[in-house]
C-alpha cells in the first residue's frame, strides 16, 4: 500500500449492485474527511444478510465499474478472499497494521451505525476507527436512527448527504420485473447487469 497515507476511509458493503447513492455517499466522504484515501470493500461472506449475495466476481467487477473514476479510491477485494465470515474488525486490524499511525473513517449509514452493539468484535471498532454516519445533520430530540450518547467511548464524524431514496433492493426488483435502472445505477454498472442477465429471477 502506498506509504504515508494520513486519511484512511474505509467502506464495505454487499455492493449488490452498487448504485448512484453508494458513488454520491464515497465522494461526499472523500470531500468531507479530506480522506487522502478510501477503500471500498465488497463483503465476502456476509453472516447478517438474509439471502444470499450474488457471485463475488460480479459484485467485484460492478464495484470496480461503479467508482472506477473516483479520485482517491479504491476497490479492496481482500475481503472476498477471506474464508469463513466477513467481520469488519479484521479489516480494520490489517489497516492498522499496514498504516501504522494513520486516521480510519469507517463509514456507515444511519442504520449501520444503529446496528454498530451487534458487531462482532465492536468496542474495538470504536477504539480503532472515527465511525462516520452518512445521513442527516445530528438534530435534537430523537428523528434520527443513531445515538452516538449509547456509545460514549467511541469517536463520531457525521456526513452531509443529499436524500437520495435508492436502495440495491429496489433495484433487484425492478430488474426482476423488466424494468429499467440505468438511472438509478452507474452506467458500466447498467450495461454490466445486462450484459451477465443479473437479478433476473426475484
Amino acid at each position: 500500500m502506498t506509504a504515508g497515507l494520513s486519511r484512511i476511509g474505509v467502506f464495505g458493503g454487499s455492493f449488490d449492485p452498487p448504485h448512484n447513492a453508494h458513488v454520491a455517499l464515497v465522494q461526499a466522504a472523500v470531500r468531507q474527511l479530506q480522506l487522502d484515501e478510501l477503500r471500498v470493500f465488497p463483503t465476502g461472506h456476509a453472516w447478517h444478510k438474509p439471502r444470499p449475495l450474488s457471485a463475488a466476481a460480479h459484485r467485484l467487477a460492478m464495484a470496480r465499474l461503479a467508482f472506477a473514476d473516483l479520485p482517491r479510491v479504491v476497490v479492496d477485494e481482500r475481503e472476498l478472499q477471506r474464508a469463513g465470515p466477513t467481520y469488519t474488525i479484521d479489516t480494520l486490524r490489517q489497516l492498522r497494521a499496514e498504516q501504522a499511525g494513520a486516521q480510519i473513517f469507517l463509514i456507515l449509514g444511519e442504520d449501520q451505525a444503529a446496528a454498530l452493539p451487534s458487531w462482532h468484535q465492536w468496542p474495538e471498532i470504536l477504539q480503532i476507527a472515527i465511525i462516520s454516519i452518512a445521513g442527516r445533520a445530528p438534530s435534537t430530540g430523537t428523528h434520527g436512527l443513531f445515538d452516538p450518547s449509547k456509545l460514549p467511548q467511541g469517536q463520531f464524524e457525521a456526513l452531509q448527504l443529499p436524500p437520495m431514496s435508492v436502495s440495491a433492493t429496489d433495484i433487484r426488483a425492478l430488474v426482476a420485473a423488466g424494468q429499467g435502472v440505468a438511472h438509478l445505477v452507474p452506467d458500466g454498472v447498467a450495461r454490466y447487469i445486462e450484459q451477465y442477465h443479473l437479478y433476473r429471477t426475484a
